[in-house]
């Protein structure tokens, strides 16, 4: 071998060890020092390095043990680092690595209280002196083929909030392939990162620097929002029981010219979900969300949610005592950080105050938010109004709701869909067209069985009724048109049914019915009200006139304090010149009505009943001048006809008005207390028949009245100061005809526009003309009179204590009755009922408890929301309610508190006396005595009228009479013969 080739490879091999010892030992030995003399120098912490190796052929570089901070808090550091450099990184004028591996790293990231994050105080960097950036500077070539990072541990803890925020990745993995600072290169990149307390991110994609570009996809799984909670805790004050979110998207961003990212196929999940108030209260409960095929795009601001899922939301809502509802004073309780930050901002700089005003930003692009398909289910919502005295709660729910197409800018309507329940029992559909700008809305709203009793609280200040029972159902088209002005109509139909209301005075009934049906509503807002028919079945009313001649009405009504500032305010405006709603109702049916009427200043007192009540009344216009017609028939005390017919303008009956109203055999002992007062006598018999005809032309009146009466006979005298002093029985005696019948003929003109007419003093005044003229002329009307017979053997009947039931052989004796009387077609059958105190007052006291029982236990059933038999009457009482209804009927009725020393008795003992008393003061009670016999009375016209088929105009009531019981203790009522 030459010397020179032998000396080369010496060389060669001498370079190569050279090489060898310099790259395996040496320069690790030297770059460990230098880098732990640079840690030392700048670290503001303990930092070191444990050990670096390098292998120089290869170019592979590994840092072993990096620990920066303080032993056991280390803050920054990992167990190996390993680079791999490309030896083509010569020539390509690009450092190339091509492997970056960082195993088990480690990552403290520490805010405090001021804010101060812990990693930027790691080093300290000396100042250096600005340099001017170089608009046509490169960024340093560099290229990495991977870099892995593997066994990660983050560890993120702010203290800036009021509620510090930490939570810990303690396996972390990355790996990011082909980074490049050269232009069009790009990298991907793998992330996973885990935590011990459940929760994992997923991070795939790729990323370029040149430009900044990147694009992949993220992924969230089973992240507790406990951990970035205290964040939105100290905007809102709301604070989290539960959440646990899952999140997927597609993403991609470009930093190139303007921030433009892109996230599409968007899918969150929120299951379940709990925030409660600071004070413990509940707020809402969500059981799960789901959010899918939705993309957010930042360039175009704009959101398109293609789903959203929900199911089984609870929430709550009130409207506190001072108006302002309770979320609305939960947010306002708590000012935002920004908010309080300007405020001490504001105070640290008063100068600013004296500064000019800066313009405001003008407004940027709306972002534009499309939900295409939304659905809502099983959501619960309990309101609270506790403004109304008594507080009133309404569940809404479940409530289902369904949206398509919605649009936050308008492109376009969007359809609602919505069902839920409304209270117990109630129901409530809404399914539509809703636009935004302009705001206007198409719905089909159906609503049943709303229980209207959750009005009560609202219409207590301003009247004294109980509202018992009343259910909404409806079936409506709501078109509105505008906001600005308000624009809107509603058609379709609306009833209500089983309206109860209640005197809370007099504990009776007010007003009710069985259903009203509002048929053809046609409403157009500030415009008219039409409606094609209303439909009243069993309607019924109670009015009454006090003592005093006030009503019923007046009573209940109360009056409202005057408010001085709006009646000013009144004045001050001009009248307005709009022209009032327009009223159309096409008619009015009313099907089985009745009502009861009262008078209480006569003494003694007046009460009549008038059932049976049907009829129409016709077409109703406010306007148009065509009077509405009226046909209605009914039935006073059940066996008197009753019709009105006719057509009166409702708006204006002075203008227009043609009514004749016929009265039927109405028996004249109801009228008893009128006779007493102006005539002086109580009526014993009779029957009266009265038509009466109406009519008004522009004010003027002419009335034509025709009354007959039939059998009249006048009682016992009655002491009235108001009683005028006319021969009443040989006047009565002198009408009448040979058919027993008096007749009298009652015109009426006069002009209604003269406040000095008055309609009852001319009636009066015919009245008496003609009672004088008939006993003037006695001889003239002699041959009227007739004389009647009787029967002896059949003349009474006898109940049993207490009852007003038939005996066998009281009806028997009736059968027999009936045949005579048929036979005597000229007879008529006077009924005087009747009652002793001393046997029927104790059974009808018993009966008189046993339906105040029945009547309080319906009440209470009626305000627990119970469903109840359609009457009291119907209800079963259980023994156990009986004896607290007791302690109310004693106070009650009685009007006194029981006796002081009863408190020391044992219950059923105290029960027993109080039922005593009870059962005594219903026993001398005349009004259920008089009563008993009215009934006792019925008893036997009924069964004439519906079992013997005897005429009811043959039979007649002789006022109750209160007799003696016989020494069995069974009560005769004493039956009368007369003929006409």
């Amino acid at each position: 071998m030459p010397k020179g080739l032998i000396r080369a490879i010496g060389a060669l091999l001498t370079a190569l060890a050279l090489y060898s010892l310099l790259g395996f030992l040496i320069l690790p030995g030297i770059a460990l020092r230098i880098a732990n003399q640079q840690l030392a120098n700048y670290a503001t912490m303990p930092a070191t390095i444990s050990r670096i190796e390098l292998n120089p052929f290869s170019l592979e570089v590994t840092l072993w043990g990096l620990v920066i901070g303080e032993p056991g808090k280390e803050q920054v550091g990992f167990e190996r680092l390993y680079a791999n450099l490309q030896i083509d990184s010569l020539w390509t004028k690009a450092l190339h690595l091509s492997d970056i591996e960082i195993d088990k790293p480690k990552t403290e990231i520490l805010f405090g209280k001021d804010g101060k994050l812990n990693l930027l105080g790691l080093f300290k960097i000396p100042a250096s002196e600005p340099t001017p950036a170089d608009p046509n500077a490169k960024p340093f070539p560099l290229r990495i083929e991977r870099i892995k990072l593997a066994g990660g541990n983050v560890h993120f803890q702010d203290s800036r909030p009021s509620e510090p925020i930490e939570f810990l990745y303690d396996k972390l993995d990355f790996e990011l392939k082909n980074l490049s600072t050269l232009p069009e290169d790009s990298a991907n990149m793998t992330l996973v990162a885990n935590g011990p307390g459940g929760g994992q991110l997923d991070w795939t994609g790729n990323f370029s620097l040149i430009p900044i570009t990147s694009e992949g996809k993220l992924k969230i799984t089973d992240g507790k929002m406990k951990s970035f909670w205290p964040y939105v805790r100290d905007a809102l004050p709301l604070v989290l029981e539960n959440g646990v979110l899952n999140l997927s998207t597609d993403y991609k961003l470009n930093l190139s010219k303007e921030t433009e990212l892109l996230l599409s196929n968007v899918a969150v999940s929120v299951a379940p979900f709990a925030i409660k108030a600071p004070d413990g209260r509940p707020l809402a409960r969500l059981e799960h969300l789901d959010i899918s095929d939705t993309t957010v795009d930042l360039a175009k601001q704009q959101v398109v949610v293609g789903k959203i899922r929900s199911n089984k939301l609870e929430t709550w809502a009130a409207l506190e005592a001072d108006g302002q509802l309770d979320w609305q004073k939960l947010f306002a309780s708590q000012p935002s950080k920004a908010a309080v930050k300007a405020n001490t901002e504001a105070k640290k700089t008063p100068a600013a105050a004296d500064s000019p005003k800066a313009e405001p930003a003008a407004p940027g692009k709306p972002w534009q938010v499309l939900l295409k398909d939304v659905q809502l289910r099983n959501y619960q919502v309990h309101l609270a109004d506790r403004k109304a005295q008594p507080a009133v709660a309404l569940d809404v729910g479940p409530l289902n709701l369904d949206l398509q197409n919605f649009d936050s800018l308008n492109g376009s309507p969007f359809n609602l869909k919505l069902d839920t329940g409304v209270g117990k029992q109630g129901k409530l559909t809404a399914d539509g067209v809703v636009n935004l700008a302009p705001v206007n809305a198409k719905l089909k709203v159906q609503t049943k069985d709303i229980d209207l009793r959750v009005a009560q609280s609202y219409i207590n200040p301003f009247i004294r009724l109980e509202l018992r029972s009343g259910m909404l159902g409806s079936d409506l088209a709501v078109d509105l048109k505008s906001t600005e002005p308000l624009a809107f109509s509603v058609t379709g139909r609306a009833q209500v049914d089983q309206l109860h209301t209640l005197d809370t005075l007099k504990t009776r009934d007010f007003l009710k019915w069985q259903q009203l049906v509002l048929e053809g509503l046609n409403y157009q807002h500030g415009d008219s009200l039409s409606i094609d028919k209303v439909n009243l079945f069993q309607p019924y009313a109670r009015f009454m006139i006090n003592d005093d001649r006030t009503t019923n009405i007046d009573d209940l009504l109360i009056p409202q304090p005057a408010d001085s500032g709006v009646a000013k305010t009144a004045a001050a405006k001009p009248v307005s010149k709009d022209k009032p709603l327009g009223i159309h109702i096409g008619g009015v049916a009313i099907n089985d009505g009745s009502a009861n009427f009262a008078d209480f200043s006569l003494t003694p007192n007046f009460a009549t009943a008038v059932q049976q009540l049907n009829g129409q009344i016709g077409t109703i216009d406010s306007r148009q001048a065509k009077p509405a017609s009226v046909d209605i028939k009914g039935k006073v005390d059940r066996y008197a006809p009753v019709t009105i017919k006719g057509s009166v303008n409702p708006f204006d009956p002075m203008a227009s008005l043609d009514i004749a109203t016929s009265f039927k055999r109405v028996e004249l002992t109801t009228l008893t207390p009128y006779s007493g007062k102006f005539a002086g006598y109580r009526i014993r018999k009779g029957r009266l028949n009265l038509d009466l005809h109406y009519l008004i032309t522009k004010g003027q009146l002419k009335a034509e009245n025709k009354v007959v009466v039939e059998q009249l006979q006048l009682g016992e005298k009655v002491d009235s100061p108001d009683a005028v002093s006319l021969p009443l029985k040989l006047a009565i005696a002198l009408l009448k005809d040979v058919d027993g019948k008096i007749s009298i003929e009652l015109p009426v003109t006069g002009d209604l526009n003269n406040p000095q007419f008055s309609i009852m003093p001319i009636v009066w005044q015919t009245l008496r003309n003609l009672i004088v003229k008939a006993a003037a002329a006695p001889f003239k009307m002699i041959g009227g009179l007739v004389s009647g017979g009787s029967s002896e053997d059949l003349g009474s009947v006898s109940f049993a204590p207490g009852s007003s039931d038939l005996s066998k052989d009281a009806e028997a004796a009736l059968v027999k009755l009936s045949q005579a009387l048929k036979e005597r077609p000229a007879l008529r059958l006077e009924i005087e009922g009747t009652a002793a105190a001393s046997s029927d007052g104790p059974l009808i006291a018993e009966q008189r408890l046993e339906r105040e029982y029945q009547y309080n236990y319906y009440k209470m059933l009626q305000r627990r929301g119970d469903k109840v038999p359609a009457q009291a009457s119907l209800v079963e009482v259980p023994d156990s309610e009986k004896g607290p209804l007791l302690e109310g009927i004693y106070r009650i009725r009685l009007k006194t508190q029981p006796p002081a020393e009863w408190k020391d008795l044992g219950k059923e003992e105290r029960t027993a006396k109080m039922r005593a008393e009870v059962i005594k003061f219903w026993s001398n009670s005349d009004v259920l005595l008089r009563q008993l016999g009215q009934e006792r009375a019925s008893s036997i016209k009924d069964f004439l009228v519906d079992k013997t088929q005897m005429a009811d105009d043959r039979v007649y009531f002789v006022d109750a009479n209160l007799g003696e019981a016989q020494s069995d203790g069974r009560v005769v009522t004493p039956m009368h013969l007369d003929a006409e």
